[in-house]
This record gives structure tokens, C-alpha cells and sequence, in this order.
């Protein structure tokens, strides 16, 4: 195969191990909206990136980090709603970002690329930024892992055990900022979402533990990219929705599959 659809290959699969284990905790912690809200407001960093001429991840990864900051702020305070907040800052950085891309009068910005990504036109440097995002998230999550699942099942009880639940409630937004950073040229910021959501909802079917959520998640991401590529090629297809498309049908064949019993609903107990 050519190079460029190797590195396709490998940015996605890159994607994926991140989202997949990422995503277990957005669909533990019904927190869907917040993965939208960080994909909406790349559009800022995409803008912030061009305006002060820096290279866009770095825009992105800083316009991210912010509003994860700034929504866990907010929200200690419990000043609105969540929904509501999420909702105000996913359009506010969208509009945001469109207004700064439009004051800039020389700029010519394809935004179907940044909405919908080109994974097949994945660049050695976008790989470099995809693995140093990995580098990062992966080790991070591991530490946090206990503290991250006991916190999802009740943040008072993972109070009282003494584990760091106000750090682990900073750390997992800023590791979804990351996520959507790197994934940005490969499947898009609208699509972002839909691979950290897809993949785990299909694998928590057939999961029994968190740990085999995570992996299995991973796995279900890696082969929705791989079969993505293969339709992008096969049928001329965009490939980061192909991959998208892909996870779906995974996530459509997860619920039709059985269950296998408990032990003790297997005994009779």
C-alpha cells in the first residue's frame, strides 16, 4: 500500500486506543454533550492557531485545556446547569471561531476539512503530534484509572477512601481536550464525538469489567478506522466518516448480541 494510507492506518488506530478508553468514562458518566462541547469550540483554536500564525494542534490543545478549565470552574460553582453551560460554550466558541476565521481577510480556511477531518491526508507530523498525544493520555489515565472508576460510581465514597477525586475530576476533561486536538485533522472535530462514544457503548455489551470495557473499546475503535479505510479506498468514500459508519454498524450488531448469563444467574441463584 502507499504511504499515505499507512499512515491513515496508523493515526487512526493511534485515535482510537486513546478514545476507546476515554470514551468508557464518557458513557459511564453520561457526559456525551462535553465531548461535542470540546469538538465545537476546536474551531476556536483552529482560528487562534491561524491569527497568530502558530502551528493549529498547539491552538487547538491550548483552546481545549481552557475550556475544560473553565467548565470545571463553572461548574464547582454551580452557577447554571450543566447541560445548559455545556450548551453556552460548545455554540459561543463555534460562533467565536467562525467570527475570528471571517476578521481574517487574507485567510482562505476550508472548514469541511477541520469539520470532517481527511484521514487519508495524515502528514508525518500530524502522526508525531497523534503519538505524543498517546504518550501523554495513556500513562495519565492508567495512574488515575482507580480513582477516575471509583469516582464515576460515587465521588463521596472515593472521598472518603482519601483518593484525589477534585484531581481526577481536572484531569479527565483536560485528557478529552487532548484527544479532540489529536484527532482533529484525522476524523474531524464534528466527529470526534461519535468515536468516543461508538466504540465503547458496542464494547460495554460484552464487557465485565471496566478494564475489558477499555480494551475492548479500543479494539472495536482500531477496527471501525481499519474498516473506514477500507471503504474510503474500496468505494471512494470520505474515510473519516466511513470509520464512523463503520462503529455503528459494530455498535447495531453489540445489541442484538445475547448476554451471556451471570454464574450465579447461570446456577439458578
Amino acid at each position: 500500500m502507499d504511504d499515505f494510507v499507512w499512515r491513515a492506518l496508523a493515526a487512526g488506530i493511534g485515535v482510537a486506543a486513546i478514545a476507546g478508553p476515554l470514551g468508557c468514562f464518557v458513557v459511564w458518566r453520561r457526559m456525551a454533550y462535553f465531548g461535542d462541547t470540546l469538538a465545537h469550540a476546536a474551531l476556536l483554536g483552529v482560528a487562534i492557531g491561524y491569527l497568530l500564525d502558530i502551528n493549529l494542534a498547539i491552538g487547538v490543545i491550548a483552546t481545549s485545556l481552557a475550556l475544560a478549565l473553565l467548565l470545571v470552574t463553572i461548574e464547582r460553582r454551580r452557577l447554571v446547569p450543566t447541560d445548559t453551560l455545556l450548551g453556552i460554550l460548545a455554540h459561543s466558541g463555534l460562533a467565536i471561531g467562525l467570527v475570528v476565521i471571517a476578521f481574517v481577510e487574507t485567510l482562505r480556511v476550508d472548514l469541511m476539512a477541520y469539520l470532517f477531518g481527511d484521514l487519508l491526508a495524515v502528514s508525518p507530523a500530524d502522526l508525531w503530534w497523534i503519538g505524543g498525544a498517546a504518550a501523554v493520555a495513556l500513562p495519565a489515565l492508567a495512574w488515575a484509572w482507580r480513582p477516575l472508576v471509583a469516582a464515576t460510581v460515587s465521588e463521596d465514597l472515593a472521598t472518603v477512601e482519601g483518593m484525589p477525586v477534585v484531581a481526577t475530576r481536572i484531569l479527565f476533561p483536560l485528557l478529552l481536550a487532548l484527544v479532540v486536538a489529536a484527532a482533529m485533522k484525522a476524523v474531524g472535530v464534528l466527529l470526534v464525538t461519535a468515536l468516543l462514544i461508538l466504540p465503547a457503548a458496542a464494547a460495554r455489551r460484552l464487557s465485565r469489567t471496566p478494564e475489558a470495557m477499555a480494551v475492548l473499546a479500543a479494539l472495536i475503535g482500531a477496527v471501525a478506522v481499519t474498516g473506514g479505510l477500507g471503504l474510503s479506498l474500496a468505494w471512494d468514500t470520505p474515510a473519516g466518516p466511513s470509520a464512523v459508519v463503520v462503529a455503528l454498524a459494530i455498535f447495531m450488531i453489540m445489541i442484538g448480541w445475547p448476554r451471556r448469563p451471570s454464574p450465579r444467574h447461570a446456577q439458578g441463584t
